[in-house]
């Protein structure tokens, strides 16, 4: 099939908008040459920020549609036809997830594990983060488990004085523990969510191919992780949380909150209603808040429905490409393709291809999941982890390099490979 004009131009800012992701740190860069709070200094800065990317090329595209066609209905029309459900999910189960009540609970979990270990605190808790802490994405949503955990890493280590390499070795882990490990049920993980009900898949189904692969993959990447830094690791001091403590019925409101959204996620109108009535709640009960992270939740969402916008257009090239390979090669090419293009994206244009085989389906999402770590476009809460981390000490005014996260991502992946296809 021949591809439209509009599919071209779709593809070319589409590619463009990957290469804007790896020049993210260069426009870091080129800003500080300029006086502070000049207007080139603001316009580069805001080209550096991760989020924008896909939401700023996205706009490019609904101004191409416009032209295109001769008419800005028919970019509004475009727009209004696509789904914009996991972004706007996304950004309420952030804000949600981020409260003082939800991480205090989430760290305290860890900590209560962490803490049945013998080892050295910052170690033990370490490994605890990001091996079980990535599961229990699986229950609460990847989304939920990146922002919760990348607040308390945050605290505890990238704002500790780790190295550059324990950083980035560290964001890799967690972008690729987080990814596989939502794979325990059949409504967390974005790129299972998406074929779940077509392809008739439940819990059960997931736990028995996917789950224990999960479980193993991000025990054994963790382990191996502490055993590289584990002299960095047992140096570090430990921040504990210090916050005035929250009352047990608020934590139990919050918790209500969260499980509230998750099983209204596919309902936008019914989860921004119950949004709307936990903000009524933090206002109420301000002095056991911290400041909401509304702006972070506002720019991932706008970082994913970019990605919608421009991803909706990939399917003449994709779809095709999918339906053309065998097992081996759809798992190791949907884990390189999940590397420039979401992950959920390549699983949903992977459930249009009638009559796909078992072996395929698990090949497609295998894959998927497996390379969700490698940058941040690849898995939906991938921007949600960089818009908190990026601002920590341990990567400088210049924010999270991608090259670095594919780098400190390489490793867990490998090891998630073995895994899920030759284990």
């Amino acid at each position: 099939m021949n591809p439209s004009t509009l599919e071209i131009v779709a593809t070319v800012l589409f590619v463009l908008a990957v290469l804007h992701t790896f020049a993210v740190k260069q426009f870091a860069k080129w800003a500080h040459k300029y006086p502070q709070g000049s207007i080139p200094e603001n316009l580069l800065h805001f080209l550096a920020e991760t989020e924008v990317v896909f939401g700023l090329w996205g706009a490019a595209l609904f101004a191409a549609v416009a032209a295109i066609n001769g008419s800005i209905d028919e970019a509004v029309h475009y727009i209004e036809g696509l789904n914009y459900t996991e972004a706007k999910f996304v950004l309420v189960v952030m804000v949600v997830a981020a409260t003082r009540p939800v991480v205090m609970l989430g760290e305290g979990i860890i900590n209560g594990i962490a803490n049945l270990l013998p080892l050295s605190k910052s170690v033990s808790f370490y490994l605890v983060a990001l091996s079980v802490g990535p599961l229990l994405g699986s229950f609460i949503t990847e989304p939920a488990a990146m922002t919760l955990l990348a607040i308390v890493l945050k605290r505890r280590y990238f704002d500790n004085g780790i190295s550059y390499k324990l950083a980035y070795a560290t964001l890799g882990l967690l972008f690729v523990n987080i990814s596989i490990g939502g794979t325990l049920t059949h409504f967390a993980a974005p790129p299972v969510l998406m074929v779940a009900h077509t392809w008739h898949w439940d819990t059960w189904f997931m736990i028995t191919h996917f789950g224990w692969r999960a479980a193993l993959s991000t025990f054994a990447s963790a382990i191996i992780i502490v055993l590289i830094f584990q002299k960095e690791l047992k140096g570090l001091e430990v921040v504990e949380n210090r916050r005035e403590p929250v009352p047990y019925w608020l934590t139990g409101l919050h918790v209500f909150f969260l499980a509230a959204v998750v099983y209204f996620a596919h309902h936008p109108d019914v989860f921004f209603g119950v949004f709307m009535l936990f903000l009524g709640l933090t206002t109420a009960t301000r002095e056991y808040q911290d400041n909401l992270k509304l702006r972070e939740g506002l720019l991932v969402g706008f970082f994913l429905a970019g990605l919608v916008t421009l991803g909706s257009l990939q399917q003449y090239w994709l779809k095709p490409l999918i339906a053309s390979l065998d097992g081996s090669m759809l798992y190791f090419g949907a884990t390189a393709l999940t590397a420039v293009t979401d992950n959920a994206a390549l699983t949903y244009l992977g459930s249009l291809v009638d009559g796909i085989s078992d072996d395929l389906k698990y090949a497609l999402v295998a894959g998927a999941v497996t390379g969700g770590g490698l940058t941040v476009i690849a898995n939906a809460p991938n921007p949600a982890g960089v818009g908190i981390l990026q601002t920590s000490k341990a990567f400088g005014s210049e924010g999270v390099s991608p090259l670095g996260l594919l780098i400190g991502a390489l490793g867990p992946t490998l090891i998630a490979i073995v895994f899920f296809w030759f284990v």
